[in-house]
């Protein structure tokens, strides 16, 4: 009897305990929100989840997301009605994220704490982009992570869009060309420093592959520019201060006397409205796209003068010699070195004209591109002189060209002068032996006689060694098994 006393006393307390502890809140139902797979650029990108049956408690944040610029917070309730008089609450919340430019994103795989319950994502990833929002998969009635399709997209008559002076222009440097002459082309897009918080650029690198292919001209050689610079050059135009893009660059050198036609550009950016009153948590720009044109350009192309047939250019000479005395038998270089502006393709000299007495190597060709736009080629020939007396480099080569600039046809002559000494020498037979470069050479090379079929034998000795190689290999497999 006495123990039975003290277990119901016991469990009386207990029970006392029990109903003297507060009761838990519900934690309610809680599930995420699938995100979008693709978002316009104006954005904004979201990640959300909806809570049933309970109040909010607490909740963890949201994840940081490379590329994207976090946004406040939107919470959205909505009440039904059910049968029998109950009333069913749902709760909302989601997370803006706002992107920087277009591409495609990683969404790191995350979790999130809701009234204790913890949520898993495995992450994915989202295309920002001008397309429109892309819903699939999300099931019916399901709400997906873009506040434009919850709440509906901002209406445009809230938005006004400011004035801009961006400009889109194609400009040549001349206006009219020989045939064979250079003209640079460039593409630039200006804007004021101003507008830059209204334009970005769209699908850049799509819209300038298709511009440089309305850029080509089948009739002339293109030389395209070096890369432009991510940054914009500052200019002034008409009294204002303008950055200037330069899209592309090319030098066109026409083939023919008909006339390069470039054709009217179109150039597509984002631009962005902005909101007429403003208020905290309002996305306070609205994108849309412009399209700047630029005007065709025309250059005409002028035949050069009879004969009508020379390298095209301005150029000078530039030439060097090795020596400074000079005999008999003794090898030298000389380099005719031609700098100037052309098309540095088309520059070649005449073979050079055969002299007795004279052994000629060459040309070793070499091109360098100066900073001005401008170039410098040099051919350097080895001289081996055989015979005493003046020799007139200008009576072995020469380069005849036609000078745009002064529309008339010049000639490079070289103009160093040189005196060989020493007893001449016989050439006939022309003995490598006796030449000063090649007879070292030929004095250490190895004289004996190599098998024709050489090559064959090793083949064959190749394949032997391989046989035995594998039937080796074969013994100690089945040995070894």
């Amino acid at each position: 009897m006495k123990w039975g006393c003290q277990l119901l006393l016991c469990l009386l307390l207990v029970a006392g305990g029990l109903r003297a502890q507060p009761a838990s809140p519900p934690a309610g139902e809680v599930t995420l929100v699938a995100p979008a797979a693709s978002v316009p650029l104006a954005g904004p990108f979201t990640l959300a989840f909806r809570l049933r049956g309970a109040a909010l408690g607490n909740h963890s944040d949201f994840p940081e997301i490379e590329g994207f610029r976090k946004a406040g917070l939107t919470t959205t309730t909505t009440t039904r009605l059910l049968p029998g008089g109950r009333r069913s609450t749902e709760l909302l919340v989601a997370q803006r994220y706002f992107p920087y430019t277009e591409g495609d994103y990683v969404i790191p795989a995350f979790t999130l704490t809701v009234n204790g319950q913890v949520l898993r994502s495995p992450g994915g990833r989202v295309r920002v982009g001008a397309g429109p929002l892309d819903t699939s998969g999300v099931p019916p009635g399901a709400g997906v992570g873009s506040l434009d399709q919850l709440l509906g997209k901002p209406k445009p008559k809230y938005f006004y869009e400011p004035p801009d002076a961006g400009q889109l222009e194609l400009t040549a440097d001349r206006s009219r060309v020989y045939v064979g002459q250079g003209v640079r082309v460039d593409l630039y897009f200006y804007l004021k420093p101003a507008d830059q918080a209204l334009l970005n650029f769209y699908d850049f690198n799509n819209q300038l592959t298709e511009l440089l292919r309305q850029l080509r001209q089948p009739t002339a050689w293109e030389v395209a520019a070096p890369d432009p610079s991510v940054l914009p050059d500052t200019v002034r135009r008409n009294g204002a201060v303008f950055l200037r893009f330069r899209l592309a660059g090319r030098t066109y050198y026409p083939l023919t006397k008909e006339a390069l036609r470039f054709p009217s550009l179109q150039l597509t950016l984002t631009k962005f409205k902005l909101l007429k009153k403003p208020e905290p948590g309002d996305n306070e720009r609205l994108a849309m796209y412009k399209t700047y044109t630029a005007p065709a350009l025309r250059v005409a192309v002028r035949p050069l003068p009879p004969p009508g047939t020379a390298v095209v250019g301005d150029y000078v000479l530039r030439e060097g010699i090795s020596n400074t005395r000079f005999r008999t038998g003794e090898a030298f270089t000389y380099t005719f070195g031609v700098e100037g502006a052309g098309n540095a393709a088309a520059l070649t000299l005449p073979p050079l004209k055969p002299r007795a007495g004279l052994a000629v190597y060459g040309p070793d060709v070499r091109e360098e591109a100066l900073p001005d736009g401008r170039f410098r080629k040099s051919f350097r020939y080895r001289l081996v002189p055989q015979r005493p007396g003046p020799l007139a480099l200008d009576s072995l080569l020469a380069l005849p060209f036609f000078n745009p600039t002064t529309a008339r046809y010049d000639t490079l002559r070289p103009e160093l002068r040189i005196d060989v000494r020493g007893p001449a020498r016989a050439t006939a037979g022309a003995n490598p032996a006796d030449d000063p470069f090649y007879g070292p050479a030929l004095a250490r090379a190895d004289t004996s006689l190599q098998p024709l079929d050489i090559y064959r034998q090793v083949g064959r000795y190749a394949a032997v060694l391989l046989a035995v190689l594998l039937g080796v290999a074969a013994v100690g497999w089945w040995r070894a098994r």
